[in-house]
């Protein structure tokens, strides 16, 4: 069983290009939204050490360079919004895990959440994805998808004794 999509490899030399398949986790054969995502998880331990100001702003860069590094090799694959680019996912997992403590409960949380949100598209994330196009169109809807992860996630933490009442705010 082929496990990659090999055709995808020459693409991985531009650096670019590497960067939207999220450093190669996009060119699985299977899934490579929920390996993109996952292909995010190491950075959250980068953007914790700084403060939610910091990260955020990290965050926010990556968003806006996001556009053009997923438009870039969307142009590159000629394709509209090619399954293999994953930066959106790395973000919006970021999105969805930002200024919050890195616990087992809050990274399973995120990921499910985010995946569910991401895969779903819930109203208005499914009109973003429809209408909105090129890399600002393979962005938005991930970071929408990130938000409403990040609210569903901070309340079931606060439920769930994770976090205080006021670390939602």
């Amino acid at each position: 069983m082929k496990l990659i999509r090999r055709e995808l490899l020459p693409y991985c030399r531009d650096p670019v290009t590497l960067l939207a398949l999220g450093f190669g986790s996009g060119v699985m054969k299977s899934a490579p939204g929920t390996f993109g995502t996952v292909a995010g998880l190491p950075f959250l331990w980068a953007l914790v050490v700084l403060t939610p100001l910091q990260s955020g702003l990290v965050i926010l860069i990556a968003a806006v360079a996001g556009v053009w590094i997923c438009g870039y090799a969307s142009k590159k694959l000629q394709l509209d919004d090619p399954g293999c680019v994953v930066w959106d996912e790395m973000v919006g997992l970021w999105v969805t895990l930002w200024a919050l403590p890195l616990t087992g409960a809050s990274l399973v949380l995120g990921f499910i959440l985010f995946r569910v949100f991401d895969i779903v598209k819930p109203w208005p994330i499914s009109w973003f994805d429809r209408n909105v196009k090129g890399g600002l169109g393979i962005m938005v809807d991930d970071l929408i998808a990130g938000l409403f992860a990040a609210l569903v996630l901070r309340l079931l933490l606060v439920w769930m004794g994770e976090i205080p009442t006021w670390f939602t705010i």
